[in-house]
């Protein structure tokens, strides 16, 4: 439980810095005055969301009675099924067979892209700390 409410304050605050970037560069780059208030709070507590659950969902990669090819299917299942509802409800993503196909190719090249460069990391880390044991 300890674990949840950390990963859920941690998406929570990544999701928030999110917003505040987001907003802050389509005010800047997109020259406006003012931005609609109602959109604001939607698109906030959009981001908000998305980070809270891709930072909840990574829970799945802690346990270790699942192998590593459970855990992804679970990850991958669970954080693509829920950004596309909340996308497609928010309007982040148009609702047309067209752009839901151009989204979802995306996000799986960057979850493959983001999980390939994890799964390096702790590879070079486990290799490392078995040359250190090797050395002991």
């Amino acid at each position: 439980m300890k674990n949840f409410l950390y990963r859920s304050i941690i998406g929570i605050l990544i999701g928030s810095f999110i917003a505040v970037v987001v907003t802050s560069c389509i005010v800047y780059f997109g020259r406006l005055p003012v931005i609609n208030g109602e959109e604001f709070i939607k698109n906030s507590f959009g981001s908000i969301f998305c980070g809270w659950f891709f930072a909840v969902s990574s829970i799945y990669f802690e346990l270790e009675s699942l192998r590593l090819s459970q855990q992804t299917v679970l990850h991958f299942v669970t954080v693509i099924v829920l950004y596309f509802i909340l996308s497609l409800g928010i309007g982040w993503i148009p609702f047309d067979l067209k752009s839901i196909f151009i989204s979802a190719a995306i996000f799986i090249a960057v979850y493959i892209v983001i999980w390939i460069c994890i799964y390096l990391y702790f590879k070079n880390l486990a290799n490392q700390m078995n040359e250190d044991l090797k050395k002991i």
